[in-house]
């Protein structure tokens, strides 16, 4: 048997465009929204570190974010050449990536190549059906991070064992053949760290003042039913929670190895067990890192309290993300979201009261929405009066309850592959089309952030802080460019 270091294995994204590849749910086209920059390649990274632990020669690069043109990109593969290759795609990027794919088997056609993306989350047969999967000889959909290892070794030496492989779909004989994709695992304190001594760290930056911001991840899973978000079907309805403690020495490990001061939190539900998240708070505060970190996390409006806030605040939260998703009660209970317009606004202002910023997200587009439900959600942004929003076009991914009820209606204009929030598949709602909703995301972004307290409020800020002036004017420019774009019909 050889030697599992003599196997070399490449973990990347390929070059393209920037997209947020490691988030499951989102996967979001970076350079078409407002103020977003790409996270951390946690999934390459914990990849990484469960293959080294296993005795595997490891590479890691993000080609996309690191600039590589698609030829420099090959050429890197042919100089490596790894025997086995892990691909991370997105539900905009896989048509793209496949041709990557394509290309990479011409220079090195004998090298194992799995695409990793939440597309292949037990997909059905007509996603698998539109695609050119000649090359692809394994689809990951689960949680990459368990499965990396077991799929390799199961390849290399045993693969009488890949169908006990849960979250894959590999060939036999020209067949794809899905495993169990119906269970999660609950230790997460058992996996290493993901391995930033291969990741390029400094690529991944805090927007405002482009200091090196890490991502860590808290938990999996999300208890809600919203019908837009993969997260419950990819992960699983159970919270899995990762100890305080586990997470707070990769904090530690990301600040004294790694001179990290600066992190975002990923969590679809960072504030739903208030204990945990208190109990985060006060191992920061009471350590050497208080006063010394900057951290982002997301969180629903309920529950949430003045008390949790504070304690964020404290050790060293700047900003809190919220979904708001929508000022319309109407389309709140609709999508699932099990929140009110009240706890929303309530939300924002307990958020405000105790120093943090705040990021909005929206959604619009719903099949039964129209012009009342956006009124609604107009009249709300500017009601909480986020520092940041993002106003999202809804996206009906596969496997969401979104798809189903957008299929059944007669609105997808096209397959939703290929397509994100920016590049929408569907024709509109019952009442309003595509255009007039894409119209009305560009006025109100404009609208928005042209506003004079707005724009005194973000220089106000700035009056110490030169660097982040910079920075908001990229983003502002970005933002109105982009607009401008959608206004006149060039996107």
């Amino acid at each position: 048997m050889e030697m599992k270091n003599a196997k070399k294995i490449k973990l990347m994204y390929p070059s393209s465009a920037l997209f947020q590849r490691g988030e499951d749910r989102c996967q979001s086209n970076i350079d078409s929204s407002t103020a977003t920059t790409v996270r951390a390649c946690n999934d390459l990274g914990y990849a990484a570190a469960v293959l080294q632990q296993g005795g595997y020669t490891v590479s890691l690069t993000d080609y996309q974010t690191e600039g590589f043109s698609k030829q420099e990109m090959l050429q890197d593969l042919a100089q490596y050449r790894p025997d086995f290759i892990m691909l991370s795609t997105t539900n905009a990027t896989i048509y793209q990536d496949l041709d990557i794919v394509n290309e990479i088997k011409k220079i090195i056609p004998d090298t194992v190549i799995a695409l990793k993306g939440a597309i292949f989350f037990d997909p059905a047969d007509e996603v698998l059906n539109c695609l050119d999967l000649n090359n692809v000889e394994y689809l990951i959909g689960g949680e990459e991070e368990f499965i990396i290892a077991k799929l390799v070794t199961a390849h290399f030496y045993d693969k009488a064992s890949l169908s006990k492989v849960d979250g894959i779909i590999y060939k036999n004989n020209n067949r794809f053949i899905k495993t169990d994709f119906s269970s999660w695992d609950d230790n997460l304190d058992a996996l290493p760290f993901p391995l930033r001594s291969l990741m390029n760290n400094r690529l991944y930056f805090r927007p405002d003042t482009k200091e090196v911001q890490a991502t860590i991840t808290t938990s999996r899973g999300c208890p809600s039913n919203c019908i837009f978000c993969l997260t419950p079907v990819i992960s699983g309805r159970k919270l899995r929670l990762r100890s305080p403690q586990n997470v707070f020495e990769e904090i530690q490990e990301c600040y004294h190895t790694y001179g990290i001061r600066n992190f975002f939190f990923k969590a679809d539900t960072f504030t739903y067990n208030k204990t945990w998240t208190i109990e985060l708070c006060k191992l920061i505060v009471a350590s050497d890192l208080y006063q010394k970190i900057s951290w982002v996390a997301n969180s629903r409006v309920n529950p949430i309290d003045e008390e949790t806030l504070a304690f964020m605040k404290k050790a060293g939260c700047w900003l809190v993300a919220f979904g708001f998703e929508s000022g319309s009660q109407r389309s709140l209970e609709k999508m699932q979201k099990g929140t009110t317009v009240e706890q929303n606004i309530r939300a924002a202002k307990l958020a405000h009261k105790v120093g943090l910023k705040i990021f909005g997200f929206y959604l619009i587009g719903f099949p039964w929405e129209d012009e009342s439900d956006l009124k609604a959600t107009k009249k709300m942004i500017y009601q909480i009066n986020a520092d940041f929003i993002e106003l999202h076009i809804a996206t009906p991914f596969y496997g969401t309850k979104l798809y189903n009820m957008v299929k059944e209606a007669d609105l997808i204009d096209q397959s939703v592959l290929g397509k994100d929030y920016f590049n929408t598949p569907t024709k509109g709602t019952k009442y309003l089309s595509i255009r007039e909703l894409q119209c009305f995301r560009a006025k109100l972004l404009l609208q928005y952030h042209l506003r004079v307290s707005y724009i005194l409020a973000k220089l106000g800020a700035c009056l110490h802080h030169p660097k982040i002036l910079k920075e908001y004017f990229i983003f502002g420019w970005r933002l109105i460019k982009n607009s401008v774009r959608s206004l006149l019909g060039d996107r």
